[in-house]
């Protein structure tokens, strides 16, 4: 009888649960080694499978030697089965061309307790709208999945340190879908700024954009096939309308606060992170946060302890996503590989042995399946997805409550303003509990 040392034992058991095996004979069939090896291809469940679901589908069908996709889930069964037919679809010619030998689509959940409770799967990707993001991420780490969590990891701060803790706990892989720390540019420029090329940092600008007003919607069908009261989850209830629950990047439900930031959640959750790693704060944060027109300031503003202010700047004079500006020179950044420099030798100019080198990833999925693999934390770790989407968050609470803010980033507490600490959290319907 032939025992098999496959990587789901060790992910599942680690060292301890693997020991017992060395006194035993093993045979190992030659299917068994190499890296698209069944043992070492992870299996992963979508859950929410809207646009972004629909990029990474893309992506991980193109990684069959880390994975293969064996479910996915969606409260709207239409959508989940459109992906299913279109993961089925690319399997099949994979495995009638000879290249692979998986199945021929995913199975379909309902809810994502469902797929979480599948023993086989090793890896969730969390698609879903901001709001459902904490609970599904949690629920996958409590059943020993690691995770890959859409940007802003949550939808409040509180959510945010119930994740970090849960990772912490359970030792979980998490990885947050702030990709851009995964680019050069952005890393390049993030190192500058750590090494102190361009001298102190005095102001940091962001562009951001904006979303339309969230409109008064009136009530209309909720289609056949679709669990309404589900996709609003812990959100208050609201009528249906399609503009509520669309997955629009120009608006949908991502202009309502119930469900997420609006811009700060959106593009923030992008930017503010690479601002949070180029200051070296990926566990701590700003102590101020100034709205709009608040004594007269003239942009959304945050400050950190050392007096860098990072300006929300949206207009599109900004030379780039992000402007960092020193006593010494400024850099700018953005996707595409857009960096500029001033002065221009900054961007050609090499990292000595003794200089401040950042984690280095040119690839967000493999960086995950590889950390998923070595137990090690990835680029964009729960702890600095959190922090960063905390940012995104207290942004959005001084501009409800149309004051500043003053943060504690240790305590994880708003100073001297119970109204604004209130806000930290959100009440959530019954039967939806985190």
């Amino acid at each position: 009888m032939s025992t098999l040392l496959t990587r789901r034992l060790v992910l599942k058991r680690g060292l301890a649960g693997i020991i017992a095996y060395a006194a035993a004979p093993n045979i190992f069939p030659s299917s068994l080694f190499g890296k698209g090896a069944p043992s070492n291809r992870l299996n992963v469940g979508l859950v929410g499978n809207g646009l972004i679901c629909n990029s990474h589908a893309g992506t991980l069908l193109g990684r069959p030697d880390d994975c293969q996709i064996v479910a996915t889930c969606d409260v709207m069964r239409s959508k989940a089965e459109k992906m299913r037919d279109r993961i089925g679809v690319a399997y099949g010619k994979r495995k009638s061309s000879g290249s692979g030998s998986l199945a021929t689509g995913p199975d379909i959940y309902a809810t994502h307790e469902e797929l979480v409770a599948r023993p086989d799967i090793d890896v969730v990707f969390v698609c879903t709208p901001d709001h459902w993001h904490a609970a599904v991420a949690k629920a996958a780490m409590l059943a020993g999945k690691d995770v890959y969590c859409e940007k802003p990891q949550t939808l409040t701060v509180h959510e945010g340190r119930v994740l970090v803790d849960v990772a912490r706990r359970t030792g979980r892989v998490f990885q947050t879908g702030t990709q851009q720390r995964s680019n050069k540019s952005f890393r390049k420029a993030a190192e500058i700024v750590r090494n102190g090329w361009i001298g102190e940092i005095k102001l940091i600008r962001t562009r951001l954009g904006e979303f339309p007003p969230s409109p008064a919607l009136s009530e209309e069908p909720v289609p056949a096939g679709f669990d309404y009261d589900r996709w609003l989850g812990p959100t208050p209830w609201r009528p249906y309308n399609e503009q509520r629950v669309k997955g629009d990047y120009g608006g949908g439900w991502r202009c309502f606060l119930e469900y997420g930031s609006r811009k700060n959640g959106d593009w923030g959750a992008h930017h503010f992170d690479i601002i949070q790693t180029a200051l070296g704060t990926d566990d701590s944060g700003p102590v101020e946060f100034i709205p709009i027109g608040h004594e007269g300031c003239k942009f959304q503003t945050h400050i950190y302890a050392n007096g860098v202010r990072v300006e929300r700047f949206d207009d599109p004079s900004l030379k780039g996503m992000i402007e960092f500006q020193g006593t010494k020179g400024t850099v700018w950044v953005s996707r595409n590989d857009e960096f500029f420099s001033d002065p221009p030798e900054l961007a050609s100019r090499p990292l000595r042995g003794e200089d401040i080198h950042l984690y280095a990833s040119d690839d967000h999925h493999a960086d995950f399946f590889n950390c998923v693999r070595t137990r090690q934390r990835p680029i964009a770790d729960v702890e600095a997805g959190h922090r960063s989407a905390s940012i995104c968050h207290l942004n959005a609470i001084a501009a409800q409550v149309g004051r500043a803010i003053r943060w504690d980033p240790r305590a994880e507490k708003i100073v001297g303003d119970p109204m604004a600490a209130r806000l930290l959290d959100r009440p959530r319907r019954a039967g939806y509990a985190l």
